[in-house]
């Protein structure tokens, strides 16, 4: 299932499980915040070939290619979204991986729904400097959407 609308929308790419992917669009929708829900790794892949995403929350177990192999492919892409990876068994040697990586955080699971709307509040000052992003080729809005709860 992929939900694509208006791609001038701040989007988040989540994963298709265990229901808490339900209660982070609802969470987000209402501040502008397009959602885009992915069940595997090559779903993932053609979404951010086919349109902007300005963040991806990518799990380790991902069905068809896991978390660290879309992020891999991820970064030899030309709009390269940064990455919140979800791990089951958070080790140094994932760590170290993902930070090789450039993924923006690493978080465990279960999906505690703070930390990781926390973690999007700051990729989203990080990146995006706490402003929606503009289409490819035009300049970011000045007045834009109002802020996001997130930040």
């Amino acid at each position: 299932m992929v939900d694509v609308v208006n791609s001038s929308r701040f989007s988040v790419l989540l994963p298709e499980e265990g229901g808490w992917q339900a209660t982070i669009q609802q969470l987000l929708e209402p501040q502008g915040i397009q959602t885009l829900v992915v069940r595997t790794g090559r779903d993932a892949l053609r979404i951010m070939e086919q349109q902007p995403v300005h963040a991806a929350v990518i799990p380790q177990d991902m069905p068809s290619l896991n978390g660290l192999q879309v992020i891999r492919r991820m970064n030899d892409m030309a709009h390269r979204p940064p990455a919140i990876l979800l791990a089951n068994r958070m080790t140094n040697h994932l760590l170290q991986e993902a930070l090789g990586m450039h993924v923006f955080s690493v978080l465990s699971r279960p999906v505690d729904m703070n930390l990781l709307l926390d973690a999007l509040a700051r990729l989203m000052r990080r990146f995006y400097e706490s402003r929606w992003p503009a289409p490819p080729g035009k300049p970011a809005p000045k007045d834009g959407p109002p802020q996001s709860g997130l930040c």
